[in-house]
Protein backbone atom coordinates (compact mmCIF):
# COMPACT_ATOMS: atom_id res chain seq x y z
CA UNK A 1 0.00 0.00 0.00
CA UNK A 2 1.37 3.35 -0.77
CA UNK A 3 2.89 4.99 2.09
CA UNK A 4 0.83 8.67 1.87
CA UNK A 5 2.69 9.65 5.46
CA UNK A 6 5.50 9.19 3.90
CA UNK A 7 5.12 11.27 0.82
CA UNK A 8 3.25 13.89 3.33
CA UNK A 9 6.61 14.30 4.99
CA UNK A 10 8.58 14.52 2.04
CA UNK A 11 6.91 17.40 1.02
CA UNK A 12 6.92 18.87 4.41
CA UNK A 13 11.06 18.05 4.14
CA UNK A 14 11.18 19.99 0.65
CA UNK A 15 9.40 23.09 1.60
CA UNK A 16 6.44 22.00 -0.54
CA UNK A 17 3.45 21.07 1.96
CA UNK A 18 0.87 23.39 1.18
CA UNK A 19 -2.23 24.31 3.70
CA UNK A 20 -5.23 25.95 3.30
CA UNK A 21 -6.47 29.32 4.83
CA UNK A 22 -9.63 30.03 6.20
CA UNK A 23 -11.75 33.40 5.06
CA UNK A 24 -13.92 35.27 6.88
CA UNK A 25 -16.01 38.09 5.18
CA UNK A 26 -16.22 39.83 1.60
CA UNK A 27 -13.16 38.83 -1.07
CA UNK A 28 -11.60 42.28 -0.83
CA UNK A 29 -8.06 43.66 -0.06
CA UNK A 30 -8.71 43.74 3.76
CA UNK A 31 -9.05 40.30 4.73
CA UNK A 32 -9.65 38.07 7.79
CA UNK A 33 -7.63 35.45 7.48
CA UNK A 34 -7.77 32.41 10.31
CA UNK A 35 -9.16 35.23 12.33
CA UNK A 36 -6.48 38.23 11.48
CA UNK A 37 -7.32 41.12 10.04
CA UNK A 38 -4.59 41.15 7.21
CA UNK A 39 -4.24 43.15 3.82
CA UNK A 40 -4.25 41.11 0.66
CA UNK A 41 -2.13 41.14 -2.43
CA UNK A 42 -2.73 37.57 -3.65
CA UNK A 43 -5.98 37.86 -5.04
CA UNK A 44 -7.16 37.12 -9.24
CA UNK A 45 -9.82 39.70 -8.27
CA UNK A 46 -8.39 42.32 -10.63
CA UNK A 47 -10.76 44.90 -10.99
CA UNK A 48 -12.42 44.32 -7.18
CA UNK A 49 -15.49 43.09 -8.79
CA UNK A 50 -16.19 40.37 -6.42
CA UNK A 51 -17.79 42.12 -4.17
CA UNK A 52 -19.19 45.23 -5.78
CA UNK A 53 -22.14 46.25 -4.42
CA UNK A 54 -24.22 46.03 -8.40
CA UNK A 55 -23.23 42.46 -8.57
CA UNK A 56 -24.49 41.40 -5.42
CA UNK A 57 -27.35 43.67 -6.00
CA UNK A 58 -28.09 41.79 -9.00
CA UNK A 59 -27.55 38.31 -8.18
CA UNK A 60 -29.90 38.92 -4.73
CA UNK A 61 -32.90 40.78 -7.29
CA UNK A 62 -32.24 37.50 -9.49
CA UNK A 63 -32.87 34.33 -7.18
CA UNK A 64 -36.66 35.12 -6.95
CA UNK A 65 -36.83 34.52 -10.47
CA UNK A 66 -34.19 31.94 -11.27
CA UNK A 67 -34.19 30.17 -7.67
CA UNK A 68 -30.48 28.59 -6.52
CA UNK A 69 -29.08 25.67 -8.22
CA UNK A 70 -28.98 25.00 -11.50
CA UNK A 71 -31.07 21.57 -10.95
CA UNK A 72 -29.52 19.63 -14.14
CA UNK A 73 -26.96 19.65 -16.99
CA UNK A 74 -27.54 21.74 -19.73
CA UNK A 75 -28.70 19.35 -22.16
CA UNK A 76 -31.14 17.78 -19.85
CA UNK A 77 -33.29 20.91 -18.53
CA UNK A 78 -30.50 23.17 -16.64
CA UNK A 79 -30.00 25.73 -19.46
CA UNK A 80 -31.93 28.32 -18.26
CA UNK A 81 -33.00 32.65 -19.82
CA UNK A 82 -29.87 33.64 -18.20
CA UNK A 83 -27.43 31.18 -18.92
CA UNK A 84 -28.45 31.87 -22.60
CA UNK A 85 -28.11 35.57 -22.46
CA UNK A 86 -24.87 35.25 -20.89
CA UNK A 87 -24.18 33.34 -23.48
CA UNK A 88 -25.04 36.01 -25.83
CA UNK A 89 -23.31 39.19 -23.74
CA UNK A 90 -20.29 37.08 -23.52
CA UNK A 91 -20.40 36.61 -27.11
CA UNK A 92 -20.83 40.40 -28.04
CA UNK A 93 -17.93 41.58 -25.21
CA UNK A 94 -15.69 39.62 -26.47
CA UNK A 95 -16.08 40.12 -30.49
CA UNK A 96 -16.87 36.41 -31.16
CA UNK A 97 -20.46 35.22 -32.92
CA UNK A 98 -21.18 32.79 -29.79
CA UNK A 99 -20.07 31.14 -26.84
CA UNK A 100 -20.82 28.56 -24.34
CA UNK A 101 -20.59 29.11 -20.61
CA UNK A 102 -18.76 26.56 -18.02
CA UNK A 103 -18.66 25.77 -14.80
CA UNK A 104 -15.08 26.10 -13.98
CA UNK A 105 -12.22 27.26 -16.48
CA UNK A 106 -10.66 24.28 -15.31
CA UNK A 107 -13.50 21.69 -16.55
CA UNK A 108 -13.57 24.51 -19.94
CA UNK A 109 -9.74 23.54 -20.86
CA UNK A 110 -10.71 20.45 -20.02
CA UNK A 111 -13.17 19.59 -21.87
CA UNK A 112 -12.62 22.18 -25.30
CA UNK A 113 -9.23 20.48 -25.71
CA UNK A 114 -10.19 17.18 -25.07
CA UNK A 115 -12.66 17.82 -27.91
CA UNK A 116 -11.07 19.08 -30.39
CA UNK A 117 -7.78 17.07 -30.66
CA UNK A 118 -7.93 13.02 -29.98
CA UNK A 119 -5.69 10.03 -30.90
CA UNK A 120 -3.85 10.68 -33.95
CA UNK A 121 -4.04 14.38 -33.99
CA UNK A 122 -0.86 16.58 -32.18
CA UNK A 123 -1.16 19.18 -29.57
CA UNK A 124 1.30 22.15 -29.51
CA UNK A 125 1.53 23.57 -25.95
CA UNK A 126 3.27 26.19 -24.02
CA UNK A 127 5.38 24.84 -21.48
CA UNK A 128 4.66 27.34 -18.95
CA UNK A 129 0.82 26.71 -20.13
CA UNK A 130 -1.97 26.55 -16.82
CA UNK A 131 -2.32 23.16 -15.35
CA UNK A 132 -5.92 22.95 -16.70
CA UNK A 133 -4.42 23.34 -20.03
CA UNK A 134 -1.65 20.33 -19.68
CA UNK A 135 -4.76 17.98 -18.45
CA UNK A 136 -6.73 18.51 -21.29
CA UNK A 137 -3.97 17.82 -23.54
CA UNK A 138 -3.32 14.39 -22.03
CA UNK A 139 -6.61 13.61 -21.26
CA UNK A 140 -7.15 14.34 -25.26
CA UNK A 141 -5.02 11.20 -25.74
CA UNK A 142 -3.29 13.34 -28.69
CA UNK A 143 0.58 13.30 -29.37
CA UNK A 144 1.60 16.39 -27.42
CA UNK A 145 4.87 18.68 -28.31
CA UNK A 146 6.08 21.23 -26.03
CA UNK A 147 7.36 24.22 -26.85
CA UNK A 148 10.23 26.58 -25.32
CA UNK A 149 7.54 29.59 -23.67
CA UNK A 150 6.41 32.15 -25.95
CA UNK A 151 9.49 30.82 -28.86
CA UNK A 152 7.00 31.30 -31.24
CA UNK A 153 10.10 29.81 -33.81
CA UNK A 154 10.49 26.77 -32.32
CA UNK A 155 6.94 26.24 -32.50
CA UNK A 156 7.07 26.91 -36.11
CA UNK A 157 9.54 24.30 -36.92
CA UNK A 158 7.28 21.67 -34.96
CA UNK A 159 4.47 22.45 -37.07
CA UNK A 160 6.23 22.04 -40.26
CA UNK A 161 7.42 18.73 -39.22
CA UNK A 162 4.13 17.81 -37.82
CA UNK A 163 1.22 16.22 -40.17
CA UNK A 164 -2.72 15.83 -39.44
CA UNK A 165 -4.65 17.78 -37.35
CA UNK A 166 -2.68 19.95 -35.12
CA UNK A 167 -3.73 22.22 -32.45
CA UNK A 168 -1.76 24.86 -30.65
CA UNK A 169 -2.55 25.89 -27.19
CA UNK A 170 -1.74 28.45 -24.80
CA UNK A 171 -1.94 30.95 -22.31
CA UNK A 172 -3.01 34.79 -23.23
CA UNK A 173 -1.45 36.15 -20.04
CA UNK A 174 0.83 33.99 -18.16
CA UNK A 175 -0.89 33.33 -14.61
CA UNK A 176 2.24 32.86 -12.50
CA UNK A 177 4.85 35.13 -14.97
CA UNK A 178 2.33 37.63 -15.67
CA UNK A 179 3.81 38.25 -19.42
CA UNK A 180 1.08 38.29 -22.70
CA UNK A 181 1.93 35.51 -24.92
CA UNK A 182 2.94 36.65 -28.68
CA UNK A 183 -0.28 35.84 -29.96
CA UNK A 184 0.32 37.42 -33.39
CA UNK A 185 2.91 35.65 -34.35
CA UNK A 186 1.06 32.41 -32.85
CA UNK A 187 -1.71 33.69 -35.33
CA UNK A 188 0.81 33.91 -38.46
CA UNK A 189 2.36 30.71 -38.13
CA UNK A 190 -0.91 28.88 -37.73
CA UNK A 191 -2.64 30.41 -40.16
CA UNK A 192 0.69 29.06 -42.70
CA UNK A 193 0.60 25.64 -41.35
CA UNK A 194 -3.28 24.92 -40.95
CA UNK A 195 -3.33 24.57 -37.15
CA UNK A 196 -6.27 25.27 -35.02
CA UNK A 197 -4.94 28.03 -32.49
CA UNK A 198 -7.19 27.94 -28.80
CA UNK A 199 -6.29 30.71 -26.27
CA UNK A 200 -6.38 30.56 -22.70
CA UNK A 201 -7.17 34.27 -21.91
CA UNK A 202 -8.49 34.06 -18.32
CA UNK A 203 -5.90 36.49 -16.59
CA UNK A 204 -6.24 38.89 -19.66
CA UNK A 205 -10.73 39.33 -19.92
CA UNK A 206 -11.27 42.44 -17.64
CA UNK A 207 -8.04 43.86 -17.68
CA UNK A 208 -6.45 44.26 -21.04
CA UNK A 209 -7.66 45.74 -24.40
CA UNK A 210 -9.87 48.64 -25.40
CA UNK A 211 -12.90 48.30 -22.60
CA UNK A 212 -10.99 45.07 -20.94
CA UNK A 213 -11.71 42.48 -23.90
CA UNK A 214 -8.89 40.74 -23.50
CA UNK A 215 -5.38 40.09 -25.26
CA UNK A 216 -6.59 38.73 -28.26
CA UNK A 217 -8.62 42.32 -28.94
CA UNK A 218 -5.69 44.19 -27.54
CA UNK A 219 -3.62 42.76 -30.03
CA UNK A 220 -6.11 43.67 -32.91
CA UNK A 221 -7.37 39.57 -33.92
CA UNK A 222 -9.99 38.42 -34.93
CA UNK A 223 -12.09 35.17 -34.43
CA UNK A 224 -10.69 34.14 -37.58
CA UNK A 225 -7.20 34.69 -36.31
CA UNK A 226 -7.79 32.85 -32.67
CA UNK A 227 -10.92 30.23 -33.71
CA UNK A 228 -10.91 29.49 -29.88
CA UNK A 229 -11.29 31.55 -26.79
CA UNK A 230 -11.53 30.61 -23.52
CA UNK A 231 -11.73 32.82 -20.38
CA UNK A 232 -12.88 32.00 -17.05
CA UNK A 233 -15.26 35.10 -15.02
CA UNK A 234 -13.91 34.25 -11.39
CA UNK A 235 -10.84 36.52 -11.79
CA UNK A 236 -11.45 40.09 -13.37
CA UNK A 237 -15.17 39.60 -13.77
CA UNK A 238 -15.86 38.77 -9.80
CA UNK A 239 -18.16 36.09 -10.01
CA UNK A 240 -18.10 32.44 -11.12
CA UNK A 241 -17.89 30.25 -13.92
CA UNK A 242 -15.97 30.29 -17.10
CA UNK A 243 -16.75 30.21 -21.24
CA UNK A 244 -15.56 29.41 -24.47
CA UNK A 245 -16.03 31.73 -27.57
CA UNK A 246 -16.06 31.27 -31.58
CA UNK A 247 -18.04 30.30 -34.27
CA UNK A 248 -21.62 28.93 -34.39
CA UNK A 249 -20.37 25.60 -35.62
CA UNK A 250 -17.43 25.25 -32.84
CA UNK A 251 -20.42 25.67 -30.21
CA UNK A 252 -22.40 23.21 -31.44
CA UNK A 253 -19.33 20.38 -31.88
CA UNK A 254 -18.36 21.30 -28.30
CA UNK A 255 -22.54 20.47 -27.27
CA UNK A 256 -21.78 17.37 -28.62
CA UNK A 257 -18.59 16.45 -27.37
CA UNK A 258 -17.43 18.61 -24.41
CA UNK A 259 -18.13 15.95 -21.96
CA UNK A 260 -17.03 18.32 -18.56
CA UNK A 261 -20.00 20.27 -20.69
CA UNK A 262 -22.09 17.52 -20.98
CA UNK A 263 -22.05 15.71 -17.94
CA UNK A 264 -22.52 18.08 -15.14
CA UNK A 265 -24.80 20.38 -13.57
CA UNK A 266 -25.80 23.72 -14.67
CA UNK A 267 -24.34 26.85 -12.94
CA UNK A 268 -26.65 28.68 -10.97
CA UNK A 269 -28.81 30.95 -13.53
CA UNK A 270 -28.46 33.79 -11.05
CA UNK A 271 -24.77 33.50 -10.95
CA UNK A 272 -24.98 34.36 -15.33
CA UNK A 273 -27.24 37.69 -14.67
CA UNK A 274 -24.76 39.17 -11.88
CA UNK A 275 -22.27 37.75 -14.21
CA UNK A 276 -23.61 40.11 -17.20
CA UNK A 277 -24.02 43.36 -14.26
CA UNK A 278 -20.03 42.68 -13.87
CA UNK A 279 -19.36 42.98 -17.71
CA UNK A 280 -21.88 45.98 -18.33
CA UNK A 281 -19.28 47.69 -14.98
CA UNK A 282 -16.00 46.05 -17.10
CA UNK A 283 -16.96 48.04 -20.29
CA UNK A 284 -18.11 50.89 -18.74
CA UNK A 285 -14.99 51.82 -15.83
CA UNK A 286 -12.00 52.80 -17.82
CA UNK A 287 -11.10 54.21 -14.27
CA UNK A 288 -10.65 50.77 -12.76
CA UNK A 289 -8.19 49.70 -15.65
CA UNK A 290 -6.04 53.51 -15.21
CA UNK A 291 -5.89 52.99 -11.20
CA UNK A 292 -4.83 49.14 -11.95
CA UNK A 293 -2.01 50.27 -14.04
CA UNK A 294 -0.31 53.17 -12.26
CA UNK A 295 -0.24 51.02 -9.37
CA UNK A 296 1.51 48.47 -11.59
CA UNK A 297 3.88 50.96 -12.44
CA UNK A 298 4.62 52.74 -8.99
CA UNK A 299 5.05 48.74 -7.65
CA UNK A 300 7.33 47.77 -10.62
CA UNK A 301 9.77 51.21 -10.04
CA UNK A 302 9.65 50.96 -6.16
CA UNK A 303 10.22 46.89 -5.79
CA UNK A 304 12.87 46.94 -8.26
CA UNK A 305 14.70 49.67 -6.77
CA UNK A 306 14.86 47.86 -3.68
CA UNK A 307 16.75 45.16 -5.72
CA UNK A 308 13.95 42.68 -5.86
CA UNK A 309 14.06 40.43 -9.08
CA UNK A 310 11.22 40.99 -10.86
CA UNK A 311 9.91 39.57 -14.28
CA UNK A 312 8.68 41.08 -17.32
CA UNK A 313 5.40 41.82 -16.78
CA UNK A 314 3.47 44.54 -17.53
CA UNK A 315 -0.16 42.97 -15.86
CA UNK A 316 -1.54 42.60 -12.29
CA UNK A 317 0.49 39.55 -11.90
CA UNK A 318 3.94 40.54 -10.31
CA UNK A 319 6.07 37.88 -9.64
CA UNK A 320 9.05 38.61 -7.28
CA UNK A 321 11.39 35.58 -8.21
CA UNK A 322 13.19 34.14 -5.03
CA UNK A 323 14.56 30.69 -6.68
CA UNK A 324 14.59 28.94 -3.41
CA UNK A 325 11.52 26.99 -1.83
CA UNK A 326 12.36 27.94 1.79
CA UNK A 327 13.60 31.22 1.29
CA UNK A 328 10.33 32.15 -0.43
CA UNK A 329 8.73 30.73 2.41
CA UNK A 330 10.31 32.74 4.87
CA UNK A 331 9.94 36.25 2.96
CA UNK A 332 5.61 35.52 2.80
CA UNK A 333 6.11 35.10 6.37
CA UNK A 334 7.59 37.92 7.15
CA UNK A 335 5.33 40.40 5.01
CA UNK A 336 2.38 38.43 6.97
CA UNK A 337 3.74 39.41 10.42
CA UNK A 338 3.44 43.14 9.11
CA UNK A 339 -0.01 42.48 8.08
CA UNK A 340 0.42 41.79 4.13
CA UNK A 341 -0.54 38.40 2.23
CA UNK A 342 1.28 37.67 -0.23
CA UNK A 343 1.70 34.07 -1.19
CA UNK A 344 4.93 31.97 -1.85
CA UNK A 345 4.36 30.05 -5.35
CA UNK A 346 6.30 26.50 -5.98
CA UNK A 347 7.10 23.70 -7.69
CA UNK A 348 5.12 21.76 -9.53
CA UNK A 349 2.87 24.96 -9.86
CA UNK A 350 6.83 26.64 -10.66
CA UNK A 351 9.40 25.05 -12.02
CA UNK A 352 12.18 24.06 -10.13
CA UNK A 353 14.26 26.42 -8.25
CA UNK A 354 12.01 28.95 -9.18
CA UNK A 355 10.30 29.79 -6.27
CA UNK A 356 8.59 33.29 -5.76
CA UNK A 357 6.09 35.16 -4.41
CA UNK A 358 2.85 35.92 -6.88
CA UNK A 359 2.05 39.89 -5.90
CA UNK A 360 -1.43 40.47 -7.28
CA UNK A 361 -2.83 43.74 -7.84
CA UNK A 362 -6.47 45.00 -7.67
CA UNK A 363 -7.99 48.29 -8.49
CA UNK A 364 -9.83 48.17 -5.15
CA UNK A 365 -6.15 48.99 -3.77
CA UNK A 366 -5.39 52.43 -2.43
CA UNK A 367 -2.02 53.71 -3.52
CA UNK A 368 -1.96 53.86 0.81
CA UNK A 369 -2.04 49.86 0.51
CA UNK A 370 0.43 49.89 -2.10
CA UNK A 371 3.10 52.08 0.22
CA UNK A 372 1.95 49.74 3.60
CA UNK A 373 2.82 46.84 0.62
CA UNK A 374 6.43 48.34 -0.28
CA UNK A 375 7.12 49.35 3.17
CA UNK A 376 6.87 46.01 4.31
CA UNK A 377 8.83 44.74 0.93
CA UNK A 378 11.79 47.09 2.23
CA UNK A 379 11.49 46.10 5.63
CA UNK A 380 12.49 42.44 4.53
CA UNK A 381 14.98 43.27 1.89
CA UNK A 382 17.52 41.64 4.11
CA UNK A 383 15.97 38.07 3.44
CA UNK A 384 16.41 37.77 -0.18
CA UNK A 385 19.56 37.43 -1.34
CA UNK A 386 21.07 40.12 -3.49
CA UNK A 387 19.86 40.67 -7.16
CA UNK A 388 20.70 42.99 -9.83
CA UNK A 389 18.27 45.68 -10.16
CA UNK A 390 15.17 44.71 -12.67
CA UNK A 391 12.75 46.04 -14.40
Amino acid sequence: MRDFTLELEQRKQAGLYRTRRQISGPQQPALTSDGRPLLSFCSNDYLGLASHPANIKALRDALPETGLGGAASHLICGHHDAHHQLEQRLAEFTGRSSALFFSTGYMANMGVISALAGRGDTIFSDRLNHASIIDGCILSRAKIRRYAHGNVAELEAMLAKASGHKLVVTDGVFSMDGDVAPLKELARVCRAHDALLVVDDAHGIGVLGPQGRGSIVEQGLSEEDVPVLIGTLGKAVGTSGAFVAGSPVLMDYLIQKARTYIYTTAMPPAIAVATCASIDLIEQDDERRRHLRELVAVFREEASSMGYELMPSRTPIQPIMIGDNWAALELSRALEERGMLVTAIRPPTVPEGQARLRVTLSASHSRADLDQLLEALSQCRHLVAQTDVAV
